[in-house]
């Protein structure tokens, strides 16, 4: 028995115990005449002692010989410790050793395994197996479990069924690059990784299975981000003869038993807006409702003088910033530059400094009076103190430009706090997408959700304004999950094919196997996936999702802890009938 306990449980009511503890040597503090270790394991960490004069001498001068992250076990007594530590659970006791058995040396480490480390993100990554080893990468992925398993036992609960469904399958042209691999049993053709289960699920319906569930690992071939990885896990979820209220109820169910199973938090509101309202009002389908300053379209009261700047815009539109109206000239100045950036892309900004008594200054008063900076007040909600910034262009893209000015300012402002949770639902998104350089319409989500009933009848006349039965979650600005009502029959789907560019013989080529199986009672069916890698890393207070993974690529892609991808052998590729081109 390498222990008899782990060094997080041992308190005052053990002392006089004998035990027997494995671990790793945190530190150790040599006074010459006595010897402390802190031992550290999974748990918690626990205070050895060796005494000249109560350890036995072998085992006294071997203790001498411990370095950090040395693996150890020892044997010996829990005593009462005189300097208490009233900082960790064991902080009342220490383990007066009596035996001492090195199970391995350990090379001293590129960093210290401490919460506050020296070691810098490419280092830490290169020697992930020591980042784990420290409590914030230990305890994030202790958390992940904590979220999954909670997630299990909420699914179960009702009545969902876990399914596996295959890694290896065939690739489609819709959404991401695809990861492909190579077959060697057939030559010239090519598996590709799994983007999402979405068909497979779809296929289970069609089984009957109802309530389908899967935590799932998904792979898209494109460019990485903080909160982007090439490989990542979904909560993947679908259910037969529902409707969207259905799922919606389902879903924000889960929700609610997470926050309050792991944060303690009750949420009674998840408000529902539309795609339309989400853009208008914050500029993105994702808005961060912990904070204000929602959006307000000034035209009418900016494009009626001689301001060309903003005569010549589609859109002026502002928002009233909350106490910014204390900013200095040169904080002022440091946020134009801010939206000057290539990142942000404005080519200017314009302000309006709500006063104390009601009236307004701004860096246009040549150009608009008091009437009209006070119908900006009105529309953006300022209040006296604030500080109203404007920013002009296509709309579309001055949208987009205010609502990175608007997160960055929210950042600023402290109005981001990580511990308090805004849910909502974005629904009603277009069903498609057209791209002006190829003139072809793409599915928003993919091309199997279905069109709103009473949109149908505008495929044919206007593509563009077809809703989709569709819906995001969103929490504290992230999109957390999304899912739609799936199109259940052939007709409709071929349909959807034709509006997407697909010829009769490419659809057919590509998804025929999901319109045969859609001819043998495929019923009604509808579902949702949850980002799990995003949605942990929130409810663990960061919008990062890296220290929520195990073992995660960087922002290359790249595994540099075992050096992947890397290069295969000729015999392989010959194996798989490969050339490599040379230049």
């Amino acid at each position: 028995m390498y222990r008899s306990h782990n060094c997080g449980e041992l308190n005052a009511s053990n002392i006089n115990t004998e035990v027997t503890l494995a671990g790793w040597v945190q530190k150790s503090r040599d006074k010459g005449f006595m010897n402390w270790v802190d031992l550290r394991d999974r748990y918690g960490i626990t205070q050895l002692i060796f005494d000249e004069s109560r350890t036995d001498k072998t085992v006294f001068e071997l203790a001498k010989t411990l370095g950090r992250e040395f693996v150890i076990q020892v044997k010996g007594t829990v005593i009462e410790r005189e300097a208490k530590n009233k900082n960790i659970p064991t902080g009342e006791i220490e383990i007066l050793v009596s035996e001492l058995t090195i199970l391995n040396a350990a090379l001293t480490p590129p960093f210290t395994i401490e919460d506050e480390t020296d070691g810098g993100e490419d280092i830490r990554m290169k020697y992930r197996y020591l980042d784990i080893r420290r409590n914030p990468v230990k305890n994030s992925l202790l958390f992940r479990h904590k979220v999954a398993m909670e997630v299990r036992k909420y699914l179960s609960d009702l009545d969902f069924c876990e399914v596996e469904t295959p890694y290896l399958i065939k690739s489609t042209p819709e959404g991401a690059r695809d990861f492909v691999v190579p077959s060697r049993m057939n030559e010239g053709q090519f598996y590709a990784l799994p983007q999402s289960p979405q068909t497979f699920k779809q296929l289970l319906m069609v089984g009957g299975m109802d309530k389908y569930f899967q935590i799932v690992k998904c792979f898209r071939d494109e460019d990485l981000r903080a909160d982007r990885q090439p490989e990542f896990t979904q909560i993947d979820c679908e259910m037969a003869f529902v409707e969207q209220e259905d799922i919606l109820n389902v879903f924000e169910g889960l929700t609610r038993h997470l926050l309050k199973e792991l944060k303690g938090i009750e949420v009674d509101k998840f408000p529902r807006i539309t795609y339309d309202y989400a853009m208008k009002t914050y500029g993105n389908d994702k808005p961060d409702i912990r904070f204000g300053m929602k959006f307000g379209e000034l035209n009418e009261f900016a494009k009626h003088k001689d301001f060309p700047v903003f005569n010549a815009a589609e859109l002026v539109v502002g928002i009233a910033v909350p106490g910014a109206g204390n900013y200095t000239r040169k904080e002022i100045d440091g946020l134009i530059d801010w939206v000057k950036r290539p990142q942000v892309g404005a080519s200017g900004m314009v302000y309006a400094k709500c006063n104390d008594d009601g009236t307004f200054k701004s860096s246009v008063d040549k150009f608009y009076d008091q009437d009209d900076l006070g119908n900006w007040g009105k529309i953006t909600g300022a209040q006296p103190g604030d500080m109203i910034f404007v920013l002009s262009g296509p709309a579309d893209k001055t949208r987009a430009q205010l609502s990175a000015l608007r997160m960055e300012l929210a950042t600023r402002l402290g109005l981001r706090n990580p511990e308090e949770f805004a849910p909502l639902w974005v629904v009603d998104f277009p069903l498609l997408e057209l791209d002006e350089e190829s003139g072809r319409y793409h599915a928003m989500h993919h091309p199997f959700t279905s069109p709103k009933p009473e949109d149908m009848a505008l495929l044919e006349t206007d593509p563009g304004k077809v809703r989709a039965n569709a819906y995001d979650m969103v929490l504290n600005g992230n999109e957390i999950g999304g899912g739609s009502i799936r199109i259940h029959d052939k007709a409709t789907q071929q349909l959807m094919f034709k509006y997407l560019g697909f010829t009769e013989e490419e659809a057919k080529a590509q998804f025929g196997f999901l319109m045969d199986a859609f001819q043998f009672g495929a019923p009604p069916h509808g579902g949702l996936a949850f980002g799990l890698d995003r949605l942990v890393a929130i409810l663990g207070g960061q919008e990062t999702i890296r220290d929520f993974i195990a073992f995660p690529k960087n922002n290359s892609g790249r595994d540099v802890m075992i050096d992947a991808p890397a290069t295969i052998d000729e015999a392989q590729l010959k194996e798989l009938h490969i050339k490599i081109a040379t230049v």
